[in-house]
């Protein structure tokens, strides 16, 4: 399943976007709550240094009361300084209490997508990008969480203070505030018309950094690919088509919403100079005082901050309720894999796999595997040949259910393999690959991954029946030596041998070869056949083979072409039927062998 691109027009509503939250702010609410709440007094002190301004001008410069003004004279300052040092303290407090919340409502948030992208099957992430997935673990929740705790908390703080400054407006001059609070309204105009416009172009930048994080990952992990097709300048040209959309993207908004700004200074810039024009006039007919016309001015000038804020808290919030669409659309998508409350657990496979019929497709109408039928018994073996597409490897990949099958069953002892408890089923099956994936760390630990609890002597075992013994004797940290990642410090044939001693720790009662030894040279795969007929003795095994003299021992083989198996049987009744699908491609397979033998042969010869 693709994951959704979230329409910024089609998106959820804030009042459930908050629901889906509520889980995770809940256990952090008293802190939350506590840290959010700092944010009014904060606000409200705002208002200190207008009503400073006024008591400074009424009863100091313009007072007839000279014991009254001495005293205002020595308050006012310590005042200001008293009541700054208390808006500092709950200030840091307010800070550090919402900050504390938002990392742990952050880490729970991703710690519960994180869980959630383990539970998807391969077939979703064949259809999202690495990009896309990265963007939304790592950035989504981070913004998802300023719209939860940072936004909320500037919003509260700008409302509070914009109350207390309007109030301090109020008392000074209500003739005044009339005219002021048209102009304070006027300024929000602006912001109602670009909020469309930000979730629009938050959403179209989060696309473009997941294309960036798509290219720098293959860029970083397919650096040997780029060097040896010296693909260096088209990796730059399109990682610098990226970051052109993204500036386009950038200046377009830019043109229509950059007037935000100047356009709420100027209308604040024509409110102060109209409250100047008739405040001096209310004074001169002395409806008001000086003092208040300068505590009213100075509140003014004051409460531009917070309406600023306020508006660029807005266009936060829009950001944020987009990454919180990403996340909560993230959360919906459900694993097409998954038990069932029935499911049934398995100890270990006792009698046979089999394919009953099984189609499959990975595209809608496009069958991969056609009308499927194979039984392996325990104990057995079977091999897996064709031409290349002709889908051995989906049938591998079906077996521990990486995918489901569209039609038929397969079955395991019985069992439908879509009753079985996941964990179980895979438990009881190993698979070696032909790219095997290792982990960063040391040797030992890539081992563990098959069997947490193994017990040294287990590991020590695996090792000297991988072949991987002298070459982890002659490393100075041994089985404790870093591998770096994806194990680029050992050779292919050494991969593959891990790979394997860590299949023979799990001892998966099943064995799936996928190809395990076609990537490799001649004597490295001479040394991993080797370690693969250890691993496959006394297991059930199904090997897919593209070198048919590893396979001439198996129980049965399968010839696989274009999703059907057109030959069964055991290689020497195969090789009886001389236009058989199985002779025809044995028999290509050592003549070509022989052909350029004979051809090495005669240019050594010259």
């Amino acid at each position: 399943m693709k994951l959704s691109e979230v329409d910024y027009q089609k998106s959820y509503e804030y009042v459930y976007l908050y629901k889906r939250m509520w889980k995770y702010v809940q256990p952090y609410l008293f802190r939350g709550i506590l840290g959010i709440l700092m944010a009014i007094p904060v606000g409200l002190l705002d208002s200190v240094p207008s009503l400073a301004i006024k008591f400074y001008f009424d009863y100091v410069i313009n007072g007839k009361d000279l014991a009254l003004a001495s005293k205002i004279v020595l308050i006012i300052p310590f005042a200001i300084v008293g009541f700054a040092a208390l808006q500092g303290i709950l200030m840091y407090l307010n800070n550090y209490l919402n900050s504390w919340t938002g990392q742990k409502i952050t880490i729970e948030l991703k710690k519960d997508l994180f869980e959630k992208l383990l539970k998807f099957e391969p077939a979703f992430y064949d259809k999202n990008s690495s990009g896309i997935v990265m963007m939304r673990f790592l950035n989504d929740p981070d913004g998802a969480c300023g719209g939860i705790i940072t936004n909320l908390k500037d919003l509260l703080s700008t409302v509070c203070s914009s109350i207390a400054l309007v109030g301090v407006l109020i008392y000074t001059s209500w003739q005044l505030s009339i005219f002021a609070i048209f102009v304070l309204v006027s300024s929000f105009i602006p912001v109602s018309f670009i909020k469309k416009l930000i979730r629009k172009v938050s959403h179209e930048s989060m696309k473009i950094g997941s294309n960036v994080n798509t290219n720098f990952y293959e860029t970083f992990n397919g650096n040997r690919i780029i060097n040896s097709f010296n693909l260096q300048k088209y990796q730059f040209e399109k990682f610098f088509d990226q970051l052109v959309q993204s500036f386009n993207l950038s200046m377009g908004y830019t043109k229509r919403a950059g007037w935000l700004s100047p356009a709420m200074y100027l209308v604040a810039s024509v409110g102060i100079a109209g409250v100047m024009w008739y405040g001096n006039y209310l004074v001169i007919n002395k409806t008001i005082t000086t003092g208040s016309l300068f505590a009213f001015i100075t509140a003014l000038i004051l409460l531009y901050k917070p309406v600023r804020t306020l508006g660029n808290t807005m266009a936060g919030m829009q950001t944020s309720f987009v990454c919180m669409n990403r996340v909560v659309d993230l959360f919906d998508v459900e694993p097409s894999i998954k038990n069932h409350p029935e499911s049934i657990k398995i100890d270990t496979i006792k009698n046979s796999i089999k394919f009953e019929n099984v189609w499959f497709e990975y595209e809608e109408n496009t069958p991969i595997l056609k009308g499927i039928n194979f039984e392996v018994k325990i104990g057995d073996s079977l091999a897996l040949v064709g031409n290349s597409g002709g889908g051995k490897t989906t049938i591998a990949n079906l077996i521990p259910r990486f995918y489901d099958v569209k039609s038929g069953s397969i079955k395991i002892d019985g069992i439908d393999l879509r009753d079985i408890e996941l964990k179980s089923l895979r438990q009881n099956i190993s698979v070696v690959f032909q790219d095997n994936f290792l982990f960063s760390g040391t040797i030992k630990n890539n081992i563990l991954l098959g069997k947490f609890n193994a017990t040294d002597e287990e590991i020590l075992k695996a090792l000297k029946d991988s072949y991987l013994d002298e070459f982890i004797v002659s490393l100075p940290e041994g089985i404790n030596t870093e591998i770096g990642e994806r194990g680029v410090r050992l050779s292919g044939g050494q991969k593959q041998r891990l790979a394997i001693a860590r299949a023979m720790v799990k001892n998966a009662p099943v064995v799936i070869l996928d190809e395990a030894t076609s990537a490799l040279d001649n004597k490295s795969e001479a040394i991993v056949q080797k370690a693969l007929d250890k691993l496959m003795e006394n297991r059930t095994v199904i090997v897919i083979a593209h070198r048919l003299s590893t396979i001439q021992n198996a129980t049965r083989i399968a010839v696989v072409n274009h999703g059907e198996i057109v030959e069964i049987g055991p290689h020497n009744e195969l090789m009886k039927n001389s236009d058989g699908a199985y002779s025809t491609l044995y028999n290509a397979q050592f003549k070509f062998k022989e052909d350029l033998q004979e051809n090495l042969e005669e240019l050594q010869e010259v």
